[in-house]
């Protein structure tokens, strides 16, 4: 079996949990495999990978495109350990304004497939942290925005983390029109 595949209280939302091949050299971890995400029904295809960096306390998001430009995200750390954040943002889905934490390390080598519609956001729980990150649509300025990190009642581990001037003006939930709808 190359994935366990964990469906999570968000609709669409799946914890991925590839095989580590571990031996005497270190480890490897396969992080995509296109017939075993087909059999789930998962996206496919990914127009731009790309990755960021981020030290100690830092605090990136709540961040999403908006249509047309939304897009289903694969995450994962490569070096380090995150508590990662889901939110929903779709209108009429059963967990509208619900979210969903969960530890991604690179220990654990475990992945979270987000679909179109969700915010996303995480801290950095290690000394340092290095997020991969897998986009169905390519980046838009236009489209790229978000929500409070502060808004969406997650319990963050640090109640004065290290954000950018951009997160820290994002609108609230409570403010935010959701262009999103639930596709059951």
């Amino acid at each position: 079996m190359q994935y366990e595949i964990i469906e999570t209280k968000l609709p669409g939302c799946f914890e991925v949990l590839p095989r580590i091949y571990t031996d005497e050299r270190g480890t490897f971890v396969k992080t995509f495999h296109e017939e075993t995400f087909e059999k789930k029904g998962l996206e496919t295809y990914f127009a731009e990978d790309y990755y960021s960096f981020s030290s100690n306390r830092v605090l990136r998001g709540l961040h999403f495109h908006l249509p047309p430009k939304d897009h289903v995200k694969l995450v994962y750390c490569v070096s380090g350990r995150v508590q990662d954040a889901v939110v929903d943002l779709r209108v009429g889905s059963p967990t509208f304004g619900e979210h969903q934490i969960f530890e991604v390390s690179a220990e654990k080598a475990n992945m979270i497939y987000m679909p179109k519609g969700v915010a996303h956001g995480f801290y950095v729980e290690s000394d340092s942290a290095i997020m991969m990150y897998k986009v169905t649509t390519a980046y838009s300025p236009d489209h790229d925005t978000g929500i409070l990190w502060d808004s969406a009642h997650i319990q963050w581990p640090d109640k004065n983390p290290v954000i950018s001037n951009r997160d820290s003006k994002f609108p609230a939930f409570s403010d935010f029109q959701s262009p999103f709808c639930f596709d059951e």
